[in-house]
């Protein structure tokens, strides 16, 4: 049985085709990822395949059952982190855990949900009184507390500084080790590469790759990247046509070139850098990522 199945989801809002014929499935015990920018249809395939939308079209199962047609069947046993938490402004953060966990047939304890979020500190505190950071949390902790099957998480680590997301990754690992499964929205590719199992890369409410991290790399990728401060390159156009590289991506931050053949393209630069067309003196050589596939297939970068 899969924990997750999709078919053909479609959601439309007027014109706007959020979700425009999305299918996948997530086995059970699996970390997967719905990865794109703002705005591609992630929240929206989250609220709909957990029932909190009616799709337009299309078939969704969770655990086996129509999250429209048997709600209750799904509800007791998948938690929901979403973007924007609506809770109760005068409970304290130990409160509303444990009211949390009274919704469910089975729960974690409160304490050990304070403990994986991080949260221990803060258990006196009134919900209105935490910080972004602090409530996000909360909202991680509350999909955790009735010790269910299948986990929502979307975007779980947005807007939270690097330690937390870092701590946040553990919690979502140890799900994993416990055998939860875990449907995880994120646009941090870095991310997505070190948690998920498979993801699912979507753009404009298509799915445009879906697979494992390194096997959608390998898929589309045999180049290095080579890496030069936008600052130090002085004339962009002066590496297109270089036989060495076979393509070339320019933001405001960087140029990543890439190569199939390195030392070549070291030899390359190094001719251009004697004419002054860039400087060399922090030059980065990396391996390709989902970045990079993501560029590939849509021209421009995640976060663009």
């Amino acid at each position: 049985m899969w924990a997750v199945l999709v078919e053909e989801l479609r959601k439309y809002y007027g014109p706007v085709k959020a979700v425009d014929g999305v299918s996948f499935e997530v086995p059970l015990g699996e970390v997967f990822g719905l990865l794109g920018p703002n705005g591609a249809g992630k929240t929206t395939t989250v609220e709909t395949v957990t029932g909190l939308l009616r799709r337009d079209q299309g078939r969704v199962l969770v655990l086996g059952f129509d999250p429209l047609m048997n709600p209750s069947a799904v509800k007791s046993r998948i938690g929901v982190q979403l973007q924007i938490a609506h809770l109760f402004p005068r409970l304290t953060v130990l409160e509303t855990i444990r009211l949390f966990g009274s919704f469910y047939p089975q729960r974690r304890p409160a304490e050990e949900v304070l403990a994986l979020t991080g949260l221990g500190e803060k258990a006196r505190v009134f919900v209105d009184k935490l910080s972004g950071g602090q409530l996000k949390r909360l909202s991680v902790g509350l999909a955790l507390v009735g010790n269910v099957e299948v986990v929502f998480l979307d975007e779980p680590t947005s807007g939270l500084d690097p330690q937390a997301r870092r701590s946040l990754w553990e919690v979502i690992l140890t799900l994993r080790r416990e055998g939860k499964t875990v449907f995880l929205t994120t646009h941090y590719l870095d991310e997505a590469e070190k948690l998920c199992d498979r993801v699912a890369i979507i753009d404009q409410g298509k799915i445009i790759a879906l697979g494992k991290p390194r096997d959608l790399i390998a898929e589309h990728f045999v180049e290095k990247a080579v890496e030069i401060p936008r600052s130090e390159v002085r004339e962009t156009n002066a590496l297109t046509g270089i036989p060495s590289i076979t393509r070339v991506s320019v933001d405001d931050e960087k140029v990543t070139l890439y190569t199939l053949n390195l030392a070549q393209v070291f030899v390359d630069l190094g001719q251009l850098a004697e004419r002054g067309y860039l400087a060399l003196r922090n030059i980065v050589v990396r391996e390709a990522t989902l970045e990079d596939v993501f560029l590939k297939l849509t021209g421009r970068r995640i976060r663009d």
